[in-house]
C-alpha cells in the first residue's frame, strides 16, 4: 500500500527540481498526477513516470490556465484530492539600491503569490465537489525570517503564501480542506548551477545538518501532508531546511 494509493493530484512545476522529485514522490506512493510546467518539460516528466502522470502546460500567470488546469484533473481523474503547488521564481538581487524596487515586487507576486491564491480558489472548488481535499503550498525559509541573499519582495511573496495557507486552513477545515506549507532551506535543484561556488558553500553552512537539502526530501514532506496520516495537520508552516531556521545567525 502506497501513502497515496487512489489520490489525484495536481502537482505545479514539474518541468525540474522539486516539482519534478516531488511528483516521483507522490507517483511511487500510488497517486494519479496532472503534471503541470510552463516550460514544455512536463511531458518529459511524465514519459519519465508512466501513466500515472498527465502532462499539462499552464502559465500560472493567467488565471484562464488555471482553470483549465484544474478542469483537465477533473476530465483525466473525476475529482480532486490533492493541490501541490511547486512552481516559483526566485528572481535576483541587483544591489541595495533595488532591494525593495517595484521591478522585483512586480517579477515576484505573479507566480509566488498570485498564481498559488489562484489554483487554491479554483483547486478548492474543485476538492468541495469531491467532498474535500488537501492543499500543500511551497514556500522557503525566507518567508519565515529574513535571508541576506533574497530579494526583499521574495520573502514578502513567500510569507504571503504562509498568511494564505492558514487563512485557507481556517475558512475551510470544516468542509473538509486541509492546507500546509513546506518551507525548503537550500535545495540541489538545477538552478543551483548558477550559483557562484563560495555561495553554495556559505548556503550548505547553514544547515545544522552540514549539508544542502535534496529535491527528494522535499517531496517526501509533502506526500505526507497530502496523504491521510496527516489527516489532523493543517495551517501548519513546516520547514524542510536541515535546522537552517532553528538557528540564530
Amino acid at each position: 500500500m502506497g501513502l497515496l494509493d487512489g489520490k489525484t493530484t495536481i502537482i505545479t512545476g514539474v518541468g525540474r527540481g522539486i516539482g519534478k522529485a516531488t511528483a516521483e514522490v507522490f507517483v511511487r506512493e500510488g497517486a494519479q498526477v496532472l503534471g503541470v510546467d510552463i516550460s514544455g518539460a512536463e511531458k518529459d516528466t511524465a514519459a519519465a513516470l508512466g501513466g500515472s502522470v498527465v502532462p499539462c502546460h499552464a502559465d500560472l500567470t493567467k488565471e484562464e490556465d488555471i482553470v483549465a488546469m484544474v478542469a483537465a484533473a477533473e476530465e483525466a481523474f473525476g475529482r480532486v484530492d490533492a493541490l501541490v503547488n511547486v512552481a516559483g521564481t526566485i528572481g535576483g538581487r541587483g544591489g541595495q539600491s533595488s532591494y525593495l524596487s517595484a521591478e522585483e515586487y512586480d517579477l515576484m507576486m505573479p507566480v509566488n503569490l498570485r498564481a498559488v491564491l489562484l489554483a487554491c480558489q479554483h483547486g478548492i472548488e474543485a476538492m468541495l465537489r469531491g467532498g474535500g481535499g488537501s492543499i500543500v503550498n511551497f514556500s522557503s525559509v525566507g518567508g519565515i525570517n529574513v535571508e541576506s541573499m533574497a530579494p526583499a519582495a521574495y520573502m514578502a511573496a513567500k510569507a504571503g503564501v504562509h498568511a494564505l495557507t492558514k487563512a485557507i486552513a481556517v475558512e475551510y477545515g470544516r468542509q473538509g480542506i486541509r492546507a500546509n506549507v513546506v518551507a525548503p532551506g537550500f535545495t540541489l535543484t538545477e538552478l543551483v548551477r548558477d550559483v557562484k561556488s563560495d555561495a553554495i558553500e556559505a548556503l550548505k553552512r547553514k544547515s545544522a545538518l552540514g549539508r544542502p537539502g535534496e529535491c527528494r526530501e522535499q517531496g517526501e514532506v509533502a506526500a505526507f501532508l497530502a496523504s491521510d496520516r496527516a489527516s489532523f495537520v493543517t495551517g501548519a508552516v513546516i520547514p524542510v531546511d536541515g535546522g537552517w531556521s532553528a538557528q540564530l545567525p
